[in-house]
């Protein structure tokens, strides 16, 4: 059985999906790109604020499942540029203090909305 999980608070889907998943003991969160919630915009200024701003979308996801950070086992990291990869991680690496998941990063040719970054992942409950 699987249970639909919607946060008010991060972006809605721009599609026929949900944000997350929950079957069994595992979550699985949507790819998440810099839509701020609150005011409908994209945040793509610089490539910190935008994973900075996805990362949030994805821990406000994590919480309305009962889940946080700790509990991701894998991540899929999507770039329009793998240049800005060591960017990026830096942020990225910031959500995990220790025993960070499993991930892979792959360039692509093309994201949503022209993002330049897009994250999902997988989490234990």
């Amino acid at each position: 059985m699987k249970k639909i999980v919607l946060s008010k608070d991060a972006p809605a889907p721009i599609g026929p999906y949900s944000q997350a998943v929950i079957h069994g003991d595992t979550l699985y969160v949507t790819g998440q790109i810099a839509i701020d919630q609150s005011t409908g915009n994209m945040i793509t200024n610089n490539i910190e604020d935008e994973t900075n701003r996805v990362m949030k979308n994805i821990g406000l996801i994590l919480k309305e499942a009962g889940a946080d950070y700790s509990q991701i086992i894998k991540c899929s990291i999507f770039v329009s540029d793998m240049g800005n990869f060591g960017r990026i991680n830096e942020v990225y690496g910031k959500y995990f203090d220790q025993n960070p998941p499993a991930r892979e990063t792959v360039e692509v040719s093309c994201l949503p909305k022209n993002v330049n970054v897009e994250i999902s992942c997988i989490a234990y409950l």
